[in-house]
């Protein structure tokens, strides 16, 4: 089991789940309800871990999600969550579905989610800290750079 310290030293969160029966639609594939619940878990927990222990996010908006191929039962997925966007009352945080076969280099999921940091009446307040590295943000390893710039293209359409 990892302890809090090692936690900080990544800035990645990472989840896995087996696809079971109940998972699946009538194709026997991973049903769309069950990847956004997955998806959003994955992307709670990322944000939540880079706004700090502190924090009191809501989903403001799903920006992006896209399921890339379809998913069997019994398959194991992985999710890749990293905060990829910072503003004063809100973080943007990018997914990645990183293939767990050798075979395969394609990732089967990505997207992107917005989290506001709320007061106790619901109304949006700045984050207690900072990113903690910014200049980390700017210089992304792949396949994060992608994931911000469409973050950041859908964040400039309003309503």
């Amino acid at each position: 089991m990892s302890r809090p310290e090692d936690q900080s030293r990544t800035p990645e969160t990472l989840t896995h789940r087996l696809i079971l029966p109940r998972d699946a639609n009538h194709h026997g594939t991973l049903y769309a309800g069950v990847l956004l619940t997955m998806a959003l878990e994955a992307a709670y927990a990322t944000a939540f871990r880079a706004a700090g222990l502190n924090a009191n996010l809501v989903l403001k908006r799903v920006l992006d999600l896209r399921c890339l191929e379809p998913v069997r039962i019994g398959k194991v997925v992985e999710i890749r969550g990293r905060e990829v966007h910072r503003a004063r009352a809100y973080v943007v945080v990018g997914l990645h579905g990183s293939p767990l076969s050798a075979d395969r280099t394609t990732p089967w999921l990505d997207g992107s989610m917005q989290f506001v940091q709320v007061n106790d009446q619901g109304r949006p307040e700045p984050l207690d800290r900072e990113p903690a590295d910014s200049a980390n943000l700017e210089e992304l390893p792949p396949p994060w750079p992608a994931v911000r710039d469409r973050a950041l293209r859908l964040l400039a359409m309003r309503k």
